[in-house]
């Protein structure tokens, strides 16, 4: 992972990196000549100067411009706009300077001395997300390795670059998870990789329910869309439990390992890349570590419910009908519909024996959510306005986008089962709104206490973009942490 660090500027062969706020290409030459050690002349910032001026830089957030310098030092000068220098500015700046410092072995940031620790924490975060890669092969190509912030840190300082490492290395375990081929990825590897990334973390805790207890307990819509598969479904329960807690917030995130559609099949372009169908779980996993890391003084409960929704000669049907835990019951009309089946036995577990506070749920869930709202922006439901605009808020602050879907009623009839309470599809449209009405059936006492974000196109990105990197985002490990981070103060 990258070293980013703060100490003093000093005489160096590495590239060095300089601010430049919106509108204000003169601060930044002011700020390479306030650093005596970094020896700029006078006709050093003349060059600069003009440099600028020739490349009429903006100082818009994350533009970037290079002056190559041969034979002197530092040899390379990085010129990056922050914009209005808020925290989301500084965070493009990072991302920037990640993409345009690759290859560089070190980089030195020049940064103002007045710089307030809510823009080390995006600079920082930009930087980290950014510079992941996700390979398979052992061999690492040419990567910048250290980033030294000249800067005299003060402790918000520090507490602000340990809290942007907290969401960056639980973002970047998020990724890692779905971004796993689906032969490697099966639910008891996904549980393993969980109780490794918490093993040895005070008060953190890891339990996963193996097929037998799932059988034994009543979770009986886990094992149905698990059961076309010959590796078996799990459920993993992480709880953050510290002391003097007041306040309880289960999370819930669906974890299909894989998802061929089971017997009602995907077409080819819809199941390539399934492996991202667990991006809820891992977005569930990676806030609650990051929540310890942070010690935040909230009980924390994270659910992931895992199975591989395949076809075999035991898969799910249409027309079966399932009982969850809690005795509500589902007919599946479509077996493509799987991850509210899942989600539903564990949000009923939630409430009946976890009793929290507050239920937030993120899956995968629906194509409908994309065609709404597109690639970028994941789509909330919740009953609660004060939730909704906190979420919203967390969602503004970290990076993220939500928007707000109506919750309506009028179409909740159309999930009445003739067989079963409800059936888990419909041909009506409003895809993504069907989905959240039927998990809202399995909220019990916490409908308006409760928060669903359908997330299915925000989970990967197609193209690198800003602190995204090409595969999977990690969508809602910063939401959530935000979110997590208000709640507790």
């Amino acid at each position: 992972m990258l070293d980013i660090r703060f100490a003093a500027a000093r005489s160096t062969s590495a590239a060095v990196a300089v601010v430049v706020p919106s509108g204000e290409p003169t601060t930044a030459v002011s700020l390479l000549g306030s650093v005596p050690k970094l020896r700029f002349g006078p006709a050093d910032l003349d060059e600069c100067t003009a440099f600028l001026e020739d490349v009429g830089h903006s100082g818009s957030a994350g533009s970037v411009h290079s002056l190559p310098r041969p034979g002197r030092q530092p040899a390379r000068l990085l010129f990056v706009g922050i914009g209005d220098g808020d925290e989301a500015g500084w965070r493009s700046a990072g991302a920037a300077l990640a993409k345009s410092a690759r290859s560089e072995p070190a980089l030195i940031v020049v940064a103002p001395v007045e710089l307030p620790p809510a823009a080390v924490r995006g600079l920082a975060e930009g930087l980290w997300l950014a510079s992941y890669r996700y390979e398979l092969s052992t061999s690492s190509p040419a990567e910048l390795r250290r980033v030294t912030v000249v800067l005299d840190a003060s402790g918000e300082h520090a507490e602000a670059l340990e809290r942007a490492r907290a969401v960056a290395v639980s973002t970047m375990l998020a990724r890692d998870l779905t971004n796993t081929p689906g032969d490697r990825k099966t639910p008891a590897w996904f549980a393993r990789r969980v109780e490794k990334a918490a093993s040895g973390v005070p008060q953190l805790t890891v339990s996963v329910r193996d097929p037998a207890a799932l059988a034994e307990q009543g979770f009986n819509a886990i094992l149905a869309v698990g059961r076309g598969s010959t590796r078996g479904p799990r459920l993993v329960e992480m709880s953050w439990r510290p002391r003097g807690a007041r306040r309880h917030v289960v999370l819930i995130g669906k974890g299909i390992t894989f998802d061929t559609g089971g017997i009602c099949i995907k077409p080819l372009s819809g199941m390539k890349l399934m492996r991202k169908d667990m991006g809820g779980a891992a977005a569930v996993v990676g806030a609650t570590l990051a929540a310890a890391a942070m010690r935040l003084p909230l009980r924390i409960t994270a659910l992931a419910p895992l199975a591989e929704n395949a076809i075999g000669a035991d898969a799910m049907r249409p027309g079966d009908v399932i009982q969850h835990y809690g005795g509500i019951t589902s007919e599946v009309l479509n077996t493509d519909a799987e991850g509210r089946l899942v989600l539903g036995d564990v949000m009923a577990y939630a409430v009946r024996r976890l009793r929290p506070d507050v239920i937030v749920d993120l899956a995968t869930l629906t194509g409908a959510q994309g065609v709404a709202l597109g690639k970028r922006t994941a789509a909330m439901y919740s009953h609660s306005d004060t939730l909704a605009e906190e979420f919203t808020g967390a969602a503004a602050a970290a990076g993220e986008a939500v928007w707000r879907m109506p919750l309506l009623d009028d179409y909740a009839e159309e999930l009445d089962g003739g067989i079963a309470d409800l059936v888990n599809s419909t041909d009506i449209g409003a895809g993504s709104l069907l989905a959240a009405l039927y998990l809202r059936e399995f909220t019990g006492a916490l409908r308006n206490d409760w928060v669903h974000f359908d997330m299915s196109s925000p989970a990967w990105a197609d193209s690198a973009d800003g602190e995204l990197t090409k595969g999977a985002t990690g969508w809602g490990v910063r939401t959530l942490t935000r979110w997590l981070e208000s709640a507790s103060a």
